[in-house]
C-alpha cells in the first residue's frame, strides 16, 4: 500500500486474489488494519494543508507525471490487469493506457477555480475552494480507469485521496500506487487495500470529506447511510438495466456487432453495458439471427491466451449469480436462441447466451444481469419502446440505433437516463459529464461539472464604495 508517500505492507493479515481464469492465487495485498487505514487517512489530511494552495498548473504537472508512469509500464501492469481481472490482455492494455489518457484530460482542463464580477459598488469573488480527502472506492469490473476517474478530478481541484481497490482486483492498483511513489507529493494519493469491512471504515471515517463510488445500487445506499455520519459529500455511480433501441431502418448487418459488444464487452460486466435489446419486429428475426452467429463465433478463454475475446466472470459470487439466472430464465420457459456454455474445470467461465424475446416481467429483463447473457424483445412502434424501456428502477444510459440521426435524438430524448449513445457504442469521455438517473446514481462525474463536485463555493464580497 502507499501511505503518506512510504511503501507499507500488512500489519496483519493477507488476502489472496485469484486470478478468475484458474482459480489459483494470483497474489497477496495487505488487509490495512483500523490504523493503517487511519495513517492513510491523516496523511492525506496532512498533505491537503500544502496541495491546496498549489497553483492549478502545478496540478496540473503532477497528473500529466502520473500518466506519463503508468504509460511507461502499460505492459507490466495490462498483464497484471488480465491475471486478477480476467479480460483479454489486449482490452487491459487499452484500460491502462485510458487511466494515462484520463489524467492527461485532466491535466488539460479549463478550470475556472477564481471568477472576479465588478459593480459600480462591489468586487464579488466567486472561489472553488476543495473539499480536504476524498474516498475513491473502486469496483473490480474496470478497476484502473475508474480509478483514474476519482483521482484526475480530486487531485485537480486541490484535494488529496485515499483509493481502495476491491478486494477481488487490488493488485494493479497497488502497483500504480508503487510507481507513483516518488511522483505525487507524499499523502496527495494513498492506496489501501483489504476486506469487505474496509469500504464502511473508509466510508464513515471523520476524516474523509467526500466519497466517489461506483458498485450497486444496494452498496451505494449503503456508502449514502455512512456518509451521512459526518455529511460527507458523495458521488454515486451505480448499476444500470440500460436498453439498446434498434430501429427498422437500420442497416442490420453494420449494426449487429456494434450492438453485439455493446452488450458483451467485458463479459458483460460494464454498468452502461446494454441489458436489453429492444428490435423492431420488422427487422427482429434477421437482427436476431446475425447477432445469434456472432455469439456462437466468438472466443471465450483465459485472457492471456492469443485470440481470446471474452474472459472469464470476474469472481465466483458474480458467475454463481449469472449461471442462477440462465438456469431460471430456462426453467421459466423462455427460448434461447444462443444456450452459451458453461464449461466444467477451472474458471469462472460463460459463453455468450442469447434469450428470444422473454416477458417483459421475467428476471432476465428485470434485473441487472451483469454478465454475458443479454435477452432480444421485440417492439412495434416508438411509444411501446420507450416506455417499456423506462419502466424499470435504473437510468444509467442506453443506446440508439438508426440511419435517421433526428428521430433517434427524438426517441432518444424521451429515455428516462443520464446518456444516451446514438449510433456509437456506448464510451464515457473525460469531458462529458456523466451520471445515472433514478436508482443508477447521484452526482455527477467526468467533466468541469465533475471537478466542480470536488469542491465547495466561496463568495468574497467587498464593498468598494
Amino acid at each position: 500500500m502507499l501511505v503518506g508517500g512510504r511503501l507499507v505492507g500488512a500489519d496483519g493479515d493477507l488476502l489472496s486474489v485469484l486470478n478468475p481464469a484458474t482459480e489459483e492465487i494470483a497474489g497477496h495485498v495487505p488487509d490495512a488494519t483500523d490504523a493503517q487505514l487511519d495513517a492513510a487517512v491523516s496523511a492525506a489530511r496532512r498533505a491537503f494543508v500544502t496541495w491546496r494552495t498549489t497553483s492549478v498548473d502545478e496540478r496540473r504537472a503532477v497528473l500529466a507525471a502520473c500518466a506519463s508512469t503508468v504509460r511507461e509500464h502499460t505492459g507490466e501492469l495490462a498483464v497484471l490487469l488480465t491475471t486478477e481481472q480476467g479480460k483479454p490482455l489486449a482490452d487491459a492494455r487499452v484500460e491502462v493506457l485510458t487511466f494515462a489518457d484520463w489524467l492527461d484530460a485532466h491535466a488539460a482542463m479549463e478550470y475556472p477555480d477564481d471568477e472576479v464580477t465588478e459593480t459600480p459598488t462591489h468586487r464579488i469573488r466567486v472561489r472553488r475552494v476543495p473539499l480536504g480527502v476524498v474516498a475513491g472506492i473502486v469496483p473490480w469490473n474496470y478497476p484502473v480507469i475508474l480509478a483514474a476517474k476519482k483521482i484526475g478530478p480530486a487531485l485537480l481541484a486541490g484535494n488529496t485521496i485515499v483509493v481502495k481497490p476491491s478486494p477481488y482486483t487490488p493488485l494493479t492498483t497497488l502497483r500504480i500506487g508503487e510507481l507513483l511513489a516518488d511522483v505525487v507529493p507524499a499523502g496527495v494519493i494513498n492506496t489501501v487495500s483489504g476486506g469487505d469491512r474496509l469500504g464502511p471504515r473508509l466510508a464513515e471515517h471523520p476524516g474523509i470529506r467526500k466519497i466517489a463510488f461506483v458498485g450497486s445500487t444496494a452498496t451505494g445506499r449503503k456508502v449514502m447511510a455512512c456518509a451521512a455520519r459526518n455529511l460527507s459529500r458523495v458521488t454515486l455511480e451505480l448499476g444500470g438495466n440500460d436498453a439498446a433501441i434498434v430501429l427498422p431502418d437500420v442497416d442490420v448487418d453494420e449494426v449487429v456487432p456494434r450492438v453485439f459488444w455493446t452488450c458483451f464487452a467485458n463479459s458483460g460486466q460494464l454498468c452502461i453495458a446494454a441489458k436489453r435489446v429492444y428490435v423492431h419486429e420488422d427487422v427482429y428475426d434477421a437482427f436476431a439471427e446475425r447477432f445469434a452467429d456472432l455469439a456462437r463465433s466468438v472466443k471465450v478463454g483465459n485472457g492471456l491466451e492469443d485470440g481470446v475475446r471474452l474472459g472469464p466472470l470476474q469472481n465466483r459470487a458474480q458467475y454463481e449469480k449469472v449461471v442462477g439466472l440462465i438456469k431460471e430464465t430456462v426453467g421459466s420457459g423462455a427460448r434461447l436462441l444462443v444456450e452459451g456454455a458453461i464449461p466444467d474445470g477451472p474458471g469462472y467461465f460463460v459463453h455468450p447466451t442469447v434469450v428470444d424475446d422473454p416477458a417483459d416481467d421475467s428476471a432476465i429483463v428485470a434485473r441487472e444481469q451483469f454478465g454475458p447473457v443479454v435477452p432480444l424483445l421485440r417492439f412495434r412502434d416508438v411509444d411501446d419502446v420507450v416506455r417499456r424501456a423506462n419502466d424499470s428502477e435504473y437510468g444509467l444510459a442506453g443506446t440508439v440505433w438508426s440511419r435517421d440521426a433526428a428521430a433517434a435524438e427524438e426517441l432518444a430524448a424521451r429515455i428516462e437516463v443520464g446518456t444516451v449513445w446514438i449510433n456509437q457504442e456506448p464510451i464515457p469521455a473525460p469531458d462529458l459529464p456523466f451520471g445515472g438517473h433514478k436508482a443508477s446514481g447521484l452526482g455527477v462525474e467526468n467533466g468541469l461539472e465533475g471537478v466542480l463536485e470536488h469542491t465547495d463555493t466561496q463568495v468574497l464580497s467587498v464593498r468598494e464604495r
